[in-house]
C-alpha cells in the first residue's frame, strides 16, 4: 500500500483518550486521523476488556468499556475523522514548514500539522507469572485478559493479582461463574479501595474464595487445564480445581518506534509540560496513559483533560494566522466542517 493522506492532526492511539482529542479537536474546527495498531478502535478497552465495567466516568455510575467506546465513537461522528487500523507508525519525519510526515508499517503516509502520541501503554503484553508449563495452557484454560464473560459462564476460575482488573473482574464474574477464586500473594490491594471492600464482603458472604499471601506454584492437566497449585508464604500447598486460570498481573510497556524519536523518556512513559501536554520536541503532544508529570494520574478522565488542553496549544499550529478564541461546548454547537 502507498496512501496518502493530509489532516491537521495526526493522532497515534485509537483508544478513549485518542477518540476523544478528536471531539475537542473538531469543536476548534482541526481535523484528524488516527492510527493503531490494533485492528480496531478503543485501544484496550476494546482488545482487553470490552465487557468490563467501568466506574470513574462522570455521569455514568457504571459503564461497560465497549460501550464507552461506542458512546466515544458516536460523539466524534460529526467530524468525520479519518482511521488507519491495523497498522503500526514505523516513522516521522519533520518538514521544511515544520509539519510532519508520519509513515506506517504498510506504507500508508500522513502528512499533519500536528503529532499527538495517544498510544495507553504503546505496544503492551501482559506480564506473566514464573511457572512451569504455562505455555502449554495457553488458550486450553489459561488466558490473559477477559473479552468474553460468557466463556465462564458455570466454569470454575482462578484469578491472581492484586490491582484493578483482577478485583473488578472477580466482582464480575462472582455472578457468572459457578465458583471463583482470587488469588493475591500479598494481604492488601493494590486497586481501588471501594473494589477491595466489596471482594471482601464477596469472600465474608461465601460468595468467592480469597486466597491472600499466597502464589501460583504450577498448573496441570491433560488436554485442558484441570488443576492449579498455590503456594503460601509457609509453604503450604493448595491445590484447586479449575476450568480457567487467569492472572492478571499487569502490561509490560513498550514504546517500540515511539522510543527512537528524540522525546524525553522516563520509565517507559512520555515526559510532558502540563500547561498542554506538549513534549520537548516542537509540535509533538502525548496525552493519556503514555505520558508522564508529577502527579500523574493514569485514569480515563485524566486523558480526557489532558486531550481538551493540548487542542487549545495545538490549535495555533493548525492556524498560525488566527486568534483562538474559546467558548463553551454550547456556544459552538457539534456541527460538521
Amino acid at each position: 500500500m502507498n496512501t496518502q493522506i493530509s489532516t491537521d492532526i495526526c493522532i497515534i492511539g485509537a483508544g478513549p483518550v485518542g477518540l476523544f482529542a478528536v471531539f475537542e479537536a473538531g469543536l476548534l474546527k482541526m481535523r484528524c486521523h488516527l492510527v493503531d495498531v490494533l485492528p480496531q478502535v478503543g485501544g484496550q478497552l476494546s482488545e482487553i476488556y470490552p465487557q468490563k465495567p467501568i466506574y470513574d466516568i462522570p455521569g455514568y455510575p457504571e459503564i461497560k468499556a465497549q460501550e464507552l467506546v461506542d458512546n466515544l465513537m458516536e460523539q466524534i461522528k460529526p467530524f468525520d475523522p479519518g482511521f488507519t487500523l491495523g497498522e503500526r507508525v514505523e516513522r516521522l519525519t519533520k518538514q521544511e514548514d515544520g509539519s510532519y510526515q508520519v509513515m506506517t508499517s504498510d506504507k500508508t503516509s500522513i502528512h499533519c500539522k500536528v503529532v499527538v502520541i495517544a498510544g495507553g501503554l504503546g505496544c503492551f503484553e501482559p506480564r506473566k507469572p514464573d511457572i512451569e508449563n504455562l505455555q502449554l495452557f495457553e488458550g486450553k484454560g489459561v488466558s490473559y485478559m477477559v473479552k468474553d464473560p460468557e466463556l465462564y459462564r458455570d466454569r470454575k476460575v482462578v484469578l491472581a493479582g492484586g490491582g484493578d482488573s483482577a478485583l473488578d473482574w472477580t466482582i464480575f464474574l462472582a455472578n457468572i461463574a459457578q465458583e471463583v477464586t482470587l488469588v493475591h500473594r500479598g494481604d492488601t490491594f493494590r486497586g481501588a479501595p471501594d473494589s477491595a471492600e466489596k471482594v471482601f464482603k464477596l469472600a465474608e458472604m461465601g460468595k468467592i474464595n480469597l486466597v491472600l499471601s499466597a502464589h501460583l506454584n504450577k498448573i496441570n492437566g491433560d488436554t485442558h487445564l484441570e488443576k492449579v497449585h498455590l503456594l503460601s508464604k509457609t509453604k503450604e500447598e493448595k491445590i484447586l480445581d479449575a476450568d480457567y486460570l487467569i492472572p492478571l498481573f499487569g502490561l509490560s510497556p513498550k514504546l517500540g518506534p515511539i522510543g527512537e524519536w528524540g522525546l524525553n523518556i522516563e520509565k517507559s512513559a512520555i515526559a510532558v509540560n502540563t500547561e498542554d501536554y506538549s513534549t520537548n520536541v516542537e509540535r509533538i503532544y502525548a496525552i493519556g496513559d503514555i505520558n508522564t508529570y508529577p502527579g500523574k494520574l493514569k485514569l480515563i478522565l485524566s486523558g480526557f483533560h489532558e486531550a481538551a488542553l493540548m487542542c487549545q496549544s495545538a490549535f495555533k499550529y493548525v492556524y498560525p494566522d488566527q486568534k483562538l478564541s474559546f467558548k463553551y461546548t454550547t456556544v459552538y454547537g457539534v456541527n460538521t466542517f
